[in-house]
């Protein structure tokens, strides 16, 4: 079932909700958001898993989330799958056992500049089999790309290979709401990229890879789950525990802001279509606290 009919199904649950349960046109709005965000960033209907589920509830959490933004978004899902499996277009209630995460009142994780290279950082070593190079490289490729660009990791996953231009340096990325937006990356990336592109796919590759930037060992497109789980592995490595891939794109951003980007300026790189949106995302670093004291401040 393709994202269109799932977001029709959406609609339908909406028309559910307001005639059948009479509940009000917020919640409704609600439910309907987080829904189509879940839908244009998630597989199919019929692969829909409940570690989809729960991805999306980390990814919110990573972005700060608040606890009734979790508890909305875990009742709407509940509910849909709920809904489907009752209309017979699932073959069980997938998310029936899904439970909003516990979260503290905290900021996402922003990683220092040295830490992120750390992170980022990953040996490539000669006398690794050929299969485990390719993996490495395309490893490597992906963390220099997420914390280059700050992109999502769903929009990450869905490059394809003609989307990455590594003479110009840019990623034409599809985001929210299939709202694409052209965000350009270092040199870094650009020849971890392009080591990935000639020397590992190859070892991926089959019927089913497509025009995938990015393959798991089976061939098939790489997932959201696998690049958690390498981004946590590498934050573990380098002693950040529970890292996800969004602190590494709230890094770039906050990064950007160190080095005085433009907020605007982060703002087009993110994909957010208000101002607030970033500035909550961002925070003001205290880099730039600092600095604008040292400069106005007569007892600095």
């Amino acid at each position: 079932m393709s994202t269109t009919q799932m977001l029709e199904l959406i609609d339908d649950y909406a028309d559910h909700l307001r005639y059948v349960l009479g509940r009000s046109e917020a919640t409704i709005r609600g439910y309907r958001s987080d829904l189509r965000a879940f839908a244009n960033t998630r597989p199919s209907l019929e692969a829909m898993t409940l570690e989809d589920c729960r991805d999306a509830l980390g990814e919110a959490v990573e972005a700060g989330a608040s606890r009734a933004t979790l508890a909305r978004r875990t009742a709407a899902m509940k509910g849909f799958s709920s809904w489907l499996f009752a209309q017979g277009y699932l073959s069980h209630d997938v998310a029936a056992r899904l439970q909003a995460p516990k979260v503290g009142n905290h900021l996402p994780k922003v990683l220092n500049e040295h830490t992120a290279a750390q992170v980022v950082h990953k040996e490539i070593g000669e006398d690794a089999t050929p299969a485990k190079q390719a993996e490495l490289l395309r490893d490597l490729a992906i963390l220099e790309l997420l914390y280059a660009t700050g992109m999502r990791v769903a929009e990450l996953v869905a490059l394809d290979i003609a989307d990455v231009d590594c003479s110009t340096r840019i990623a034409k990325v599809t985001g929210k709401g299939n709202k694409q937006r052209m965000v350009p990356f270092g040199r870094q990336a650009a020849a971890a990229i392009k080591a990935w592109l000639e020397h590992g796919r190859r070892h991926f590759v089959d019927p089913s890879s497509g025009n995938a930037l990015f393959l798991g060992i089976r061939g098939g497109r790489l997932n959201v789950r696998q690049v958690r789980r390498l981004v946590q592995a590498q934050g573990d490595r380098a002693g950040v525990e529970g890292l996800g891939p969004h602190a590494l794109r709230h890094s770039a951003a906050t990064h950007l802001l160190d080095h005085g980007a433009d907020l605007r300026v982060v703002q087009e790189l993110l994909g957010h279509s208000s101002l607030q949106t970033t500035q909550i995302y961002t925070h003001v670093s205290a880099a730039r606290l600092q600095e604008a004291f040292k400069q106005a401040h007569p007892r600095a």
